[in-house]
């Protein structure tokens, strides 16, 4: 089956004579252009350009695909344009995927306010750290922690929402007891099973080579509030938690920058355009917060 992507970087080369021009009007690199094409060239088995000195010319297979392929761009465009005209209503039904903590300990009471804004949208909220594949509908909206925007796929469309940082915590009465001298071993409190981190050899306070494995973020908290070690939390939920503290010593690293992310028509649909630009107003409001600036929500 062919990509209609693959047919889009076609028509893109065949208007503008030149893989330059075509990348230009897409907004990708030059790169990606090339491998459109070839891909495109490999599933019709037949070369669609001549590459000339003054550019690039349809061959006799390319003027075939080319009236074909101008067909499909205006079916395509029909099919965009009636389905987006029915759903432009503030119904329907919008899933939305993030990963678990952002979920719970931070944009829920948003999710509560967006609700009751717009009681005829039928949220789910598919709190998990996997990766949904927005293309394939799996999601709407991906809220997602981005450490490098290279890595955003070119056929997603972001909103960049404020940077996320994060501290070493544990619990105030366990600082208070090593501060006194007490004998008990201080571990790392880690969900993954990788070596020492950089954060656990900072500071005042030093672990034993021994971990405190958990399965999840809650878990992960609850041993630090139980004062079994430390543990590197992002600001937002290490501060607002009454039992823990910053280990002395320790400072802040980013995790990266909040994007909500979206892809193609979908970003166009009513519902959609509401939650993003809803959401993106309290993610710009919890800036301090998320860099650990604030304690405060408000």
């Amino acid at each position: 089956m062919i990509d209609w992507d693959d047919v889009r970087y076609f028509l893109a080369v065949a208007r503008g004579g030149s893989v330059r021009s075509a990348a230009g009007r897409l907004g990708v690199n030059h790169s990606t252009v090339l491998r459109r094409i070839a891909q495109l060239e490999e599933r019709l088995g037949a070369h669609m350009f001549e590459k000339l000195p003054s550019g690039y010319r349809l061959t006799a297979a390319g003027e075939e695909v080319l009236e074909l392929a101008a067909e499909m761009e205006a079916s395509s465009h029909q099919l965009e344009t009636r389905v987006f005209g029915r759903d432009q209503s503030a119904r329907g039904l919008l899933r939305v995927t993030l990963p678990p903590f952002l979920a719970t300990h931070l944009l829920m009471p948003d999710f509560a306010d967006f609700a009751r804004l717009h009681p005829d949208i039928e949220m789910e909220i598919l709190s998990s750290g996997e990766v949904a594949n927005l293309t394939n509908r799996e999601a709407d909206v991906a809220i997602r922690i981005v450490s490098d925007r290279k890595t955003l796929p070119l056929n997603l469309h972001g909103l960049k929402g404020p940077e996320l940082f994060g501290g070493v915590y544990m619990s105030g009465d366990r600082l208070a007891a090593w501060r006194a001298g007490a004998p008990d071993p201080i571990r790392r409190i880690v969900i993954n099973t990788d070596g020492i981190p950089d954060w656990a050899r900072e500071g005042e306070v030093r672990t034993t080579g021994v971990p405190f494995r958990t399965p999840d973020a809650e878990a992960q908290i609850v041993a630090a509030r139980q004062g079994i070690g430390i543990t590197r939390l992002p600001c937002f939920v290490g501060d607002a938690e009454p039992l823990l503290v910053r280990v002395p010593g320790t400072g802040l690293r980013i995790y990266g920058t909040l994007w909500l992310l979206t892809q193609g028509e979908t970003r166009k649909t009513k519902r959609v355009r509401l939650f993003t630009e809803f959401v993106s107003r309290r993610l710009a409001g919890y800036a301090p917060l998320l860099a650990g600036l604030s304690t405060s929500r408000d």
